[in-house]
């Protein structure tokens, strides 16, 4: 006798399969709601009660945790002792399983109590997915619909057939093991455990291939992480060529950053720097402001607002003499989305986008390193240390030009200096191997902006010298988080100078 069985959560083809299995001369098992499924299509059907002698039992918990079943799918039919004990215990063969997993992912993914997630725990499906795969040497083992069309085809001798059965084992276990990543951070967070446990399981799936990653000889591909907080990952896109990796990287930037500036605000990022963010009274307004300040990086940048984007943003974008490769925005309006798609000489070479605003930063943060990983919290600033620390005392428009500053410094690479005012980002100084070097940079983009503006840095003044290069382009105040050494000295070259500084008490690295 030649046996399938299938028990499947999501029965995209399961009929279509069934049929063409029976029409292949297997006996059909099945489990609960598959079963029904394909009796209503006129199929014959054998409970896996029916085989165990056993009926499902503890709410379907126990329904096909049984020798009889793991036995047909774990007996290795190349031994003769497999096959000899197998007869006697009369255990038939199962050469197919056709199973996929409970809505685990779905459950949590919305509204639901503790106890409703685990009920959604499968336990005899990864149980006869795993024990098939083992023997796949023996039995295919499918949990995708896509590939049952293949499997009939290596059934009836078309294509290899030992080769799918390895290819489709390796499937299962990746199949599993995201399953169970899913359900250990669950699990994690809801005992209230340390992130940093012993181990870490996190689960990706595949949302989009790259034609080439950062580099054309780089492979590379978009993965999302279904229990992460929405983001950029969850975005739709609404006109233009597919999104590449480095699109999506600098657009991440973007959209991160404009989600911690204040509502009706704007940032363009280029090469996974910021080189413009600014807020105003509309979307225009603020993107003209943004634009001010580096025009020659916007050029070919990535922009995102942190709302609607309208037909006067629309046509600020638009202008002649603006490129844009990807924009970001909560929605567009008809009209706007009308005059992307009009522009002459753009074609679909800028890429929109709609996303949902990043939600609050939680969990860890991931970086590969050859042979392992880096893992930490997610910068998070509290925002609760600020002193000013000079004599001189800031006036309520410096700080806002600080706390403005201080909202995009962490999204600057180290070292980081931005100069400003309270709506506006003017120059920025990043990614420079010393620190004063990074002044220097921010200083000569902002011009003549610089004088009276706000200068940020992500992390301490290791000498005055960066105080007195501020000074001689006339800045107004600065912030930093302090905790160098040479605070003091720091200090008192700023009292020296009048400038008043203010600490925070954080740094911002950002490698």
């Amino acid at each position: 006798m030649t046996r399938a069985l299938l028990s499947v959560t999501d029965k995209t083809g399961i009929v279509e399969f069934a049929q063409a299995l029976q029409g292949l001369n297997f006996e059909v098992i099945s489990t609960g709601g598959t079963a029904t499924r394909l009796r209503e299509a006129g199929l014959t059907v054998a409970d896996v009660a029916q085989v165990t002698g056993f009926p499902e039992t503890l709410d379907g918990r126990v329904k096909t945790l049984h020798p009889l079943i793991h036995g047909g799918i774990l007996g290795d039919l190349r031994l003769a002792e497999h096959r000899s004990a197998m007869e006697s215990l009369k255990m038939v063969p199962i050469s197919v399983v056709g199973v996929n997993l409970y809505a685990f992912e779905q459950t949590v993914s919305g509204p639901h109590t503790f106890e409703e997630a685990v009920e959604s725990i499968d336990i005899g499906g990864p149980a006869m997915i795993r024990a098939a795969a083992k023997n796949h040497a023996n039995t295919y083992v499918v949990v995708d619909p896509a590939d049952y069309g293949r499997v009939i085809e290596a059934l009836a001798g078309s294509i290899d057939g030992e080769g799918l059965r390895r290819e489709l084992a390796a499937k299962a276990f990746r199949h599993t093991a995201f399953y169970d990543s899913m359900i250990a951070r669950y699990m994690t967070e809801k005992a209230g455990l340390d992130a940093f446990t012993e181990t870490l399981t996190v689960g990706y799936r595949r949302a989009q291939p790259f034609r080439y990653g950062e580099n054309p000889h780089q492979r590379g591909a978009l993965y999302l992480d279904p229990l992460s907080g929405k983001g950029l990952a969850n975005a739709t896109s609404l006109w233009g060529w597919e999104m590449g990796y480095n699109n999506w990287n600098d657009a991440d930037g973007a959209w991160e950053l404009v989600a911690d500036l204040p509502p009706i605000s704007c940032a363009i990022t280029k090469h996974g720097n910021p080189c413009g963010a600014a807020t105003a009274a509309t979307f225009g307004e603020a993107f003209e402001l943004a634009r001010v300040a580096d025009p020659i990086s916007a050029f070919g940048g990535v922009v995102a607002i942190n709302g609607v984007l309208d037909a006067e943003a629309a046509s600020a974008m638009t202008a002649k003499g603006n490129k844009l490769d990807v924009i970001v925005a909560v929605g567009f309006t008809d009209e706007a989305l009308a005059m992307f798609k009009e522009r002459k000489g753009w074609g679909q070479e800028v890429r929109l986008l709609t996303a949902p605003l990043p939600e609050p930063k939680s969990g860890l943060t991931v970086r590969t390193i050859r042979g392992g990983a880096l893992i930490q919290d997610s910068d998070e600033d509290p925002g609760k240390d600020w002193q000013v620390v000079t004599e001189v005392q800031p006036t309520e428009e410096q700080m806002a030009s600080l706390r403005f500053l201080w909202r995009i410094i962490p999204h600057v690479k180290s070292n980081a200096i931005v100069v400003g005012k309270a709506d506006r980002l003017l120059g920025v100084g990043a990614g420079q191997m010393n620190r004063v070097q990074s002044v220097r940079l921010s200083l000569e983009q902002a011009g003549e902006g610089a004088i009276g503006a706000g200068l940020a840095s992500d992390a301490f003044f290791p000498f005055p010298d960066s105080i007195e290069t501020a000074a001689a382009a006339k800045i107004g105040a600065i912030v930093q988080p302090g905790g160098s050494k040479k605070d003091p000295d720091v200090i008192a070259k700023a009292n020296e100078l009048g400038i008043p500084m203010v600490f925070t008490g954080t740094r911002h690295f950002r490698h």
